[in-house]
């Protein structure tokens, strides 16, 4: 069997997700892997099939989406020929993790498309909604990467479809200690926005993973350093409660860790707002911005122990052959019904 596993590229949830997934994948066949975005700074451990530029949303530094830059650093003509040029139909299924170029392509060419992301399920009428109702945003999460049956992931199993979060191993396997300090991933903010703020806390050791920097240094009780992947699980791993935004990858693991969570879900990006909303929903604190009115909220924060019990556990071999189970043997039938 042939399997194309597209990956949306854009922030690292979802490449830190597809590095437990593919391995379930490689045992039902051959994998072929496909990224598409230019905001990812995680390294797949595989050989991509394909490597694109698709459509990715760029991070600006005052906690939201740059509109502008999104637009500038799009191009449609290019990806127009990468929906066209990219062959999923010599595959026997195409599993879509919110990335567009496989999506369109498989709607254009009307092949199925199992998507299976985060994004599936909050949109899932199950899922918790927001109060603002951001019309915009709901069509882009809707349009962005269309798919024929979803199943998704969600911080509580909402619905049948719906499954709670992959737990990549190395999270797993990680040592959980308190050593005191906070971590802190907000890539939508800049390195002297977050410093302005954090130092207000002058008890607090804070540890910065930055997208806006790439040698580390340090101001007062604030480090700062460039992401890294293993550093960042174990500044989680060993510490006291983690701020971050309101995606879904980081704020799973820090529950999964046990650890205390504050969110800022950033502006112009719908799917946060509802991630807030669920999270909010289980007794995570959220706050809209870092602007001075919310450092109230941050200091009551630091000093609370109250932590979310969730109860994450590992499925995800199960979940991936349970979909391929289904939908290989549709896949089958349907071939040899055309075939007759």
């Amino acid at each position: 069997m042939r399997i194309l596993y597209a990956i949306q590229g854009t922030g690292n949830g979802h490449l830190s997700r597809a590095m437990d997934i593919i391995p379930c994948l490689m045992k039902h066949g051959e994998v072929d892997i496909l990224v598409s975005g230019i905001q990812g700074d995680l390294v797949l451990p595989y050989q991509l099939s394909y490597k694109m530029r698709g459509l990715s949303f760029i991070f600006g530094k005052s906690g939201g989406v740059d509109i502008w830059k999104t637009c500038v650093k799009s191009n449609i003509k290019k990806l127009v020929k990468e929906i066209n040029s990219l062959p999923v139909e010599e595959y026997d299924l195409v599993i879509n993790d919110f990335e567009p170029v496989s999506a369109w392509a498989c709607y254009v060419k009307d092949v199925p498309c199992i998507g299976l992301s985060h994004q599936s399920a909050v949109l899932a009428k199950e899922a918790p909604k927001t109060d603002h109702n951001d019309v915009v945003g709901k069509l882009i999460l809707k349009n962005y990467a269309p798919n024929t049956v979803q199943y998704g992931f969600h911080f509580k199993s909402y619905a049948e479809n719906i499954f709670t979060p992959v737990i990549r191993n190395q999270v797993r396997h990680e040592e959980i200690n308190n050593q005191g300090h906070y971590t802190v991933y907000l890539p939508a903010y800049d390195d002297p926005r977050l410093i302005a703020t954090l130092t207000k806390f002058k008890d607090v050791t804070w540890d910065v993973f930055s997208k806006h920097n790439h040698r580390p240094f340090k101001t007062k009780n604030v480090s700062v350093q460039p992401i890294h992947n293993e550093k960042f699980i174990k500044s989680m791993a060993n510490s006291e409660g983690i701020l971050c935004g309101a995606g879904f990858e980081t704020p799973a693991e820090a529950l999964y860790m046990k650890k205390k969570l504050l969110v800022v879900p950033m502006k112009n990006q719908y799917e946060q707002q509802l991630n807030a909303a669920a999270l909010s929903d289980m007794g995570v604190p959220v706050i809209k911005n870092l602007d001075d009115r919310f450092n109230m909220v941050i200091n009551s924060w630091i000093n609370s122990n109250r932590t979310v019990e969730v109860e994450y556990p590992d499925m995800t071999q199960k979940i991936i052959d349970q979909i391929i189970d289904k939908h290989y043997q549709f896949a089958t039938v349907k071939d040899i019904r055309k075939s007759g």
